[in-house]
């Protein structure tokens, strides 16, 4: 379990700073955000068997399918289905609330797992003199994960607004 977490971080590193040289610092988070949240969700495995993870990774892999098919059939047949358009900026509407509540759920759930086991926990003194503490790193997750939800989601709103209008006056 030790070497997927070591593979993880440097998959995050790889793509944080191949994202930062290619498309600037507004698409960093984009390009971490699934590696990262698989470590968050992964990371206690006491939870892993709770219905929200089964929520999770069936909301994740549903948008996935649909977003890698969509751009897959504009890069190998130069456009993709109206149908295809239209899925690809409104199956969110359901599926990022599921997804979202189920992150937030299992972090919550999470809590009590991570505190007592101090798992992924670095404490003072360290040849690096640095402390962290993955209990309190999840409380400010939900800290940002609640609030920074709703925003997100409008954004996606507009999104879909500004792809589905574009179809329709080509």
């Amino acid at each position: 379990m030790a070497s997927f977490f070591t593979l993880l971080r440097f998959q995050v590193l790889f793509l944080a700073l191949k994202t930062l040289k290619e498309s600037g610092h507004e698409h960093v988070y984009n390009a971490v955000e699934k590696p990262l949240l698989l470590a968050q969700s992964a990371a206690v495995l006491e939870i892993r068997t709770h219905i929200l993870a089964t929520s999770l990774v069936i909301s994740w892999s549903i948008t996935e399918i649909i977003r890698y098919s969509f751009f897959g059939m504009k890069e190998a047949f130069g456009f993709a289905p109206s149908w295809h358009l239209w899925l690809r900026y409104s199956t969110f509407l359901i599926l990022y609330p599921t997804g979202i509540s189920s992150e937030v759920g299992l972090i919550y759930f999470a809590l009590p797992y991570i505190k007592a086991s101090e798992k992924y926990c670095i404490r003072m003194p360290n040849k690096w003199n640095f402390s962290f503490d993955y209990f309190y790193g999840a409380i400010l997750a939900l800290g940002i994960y609640v609030p920074g939800s709703p925003h997100l989601y409008r954004y996606m709103l507009g999104q879909r607004k500004r792809a589905l209008s574009k179809s329709k006056k080509e």
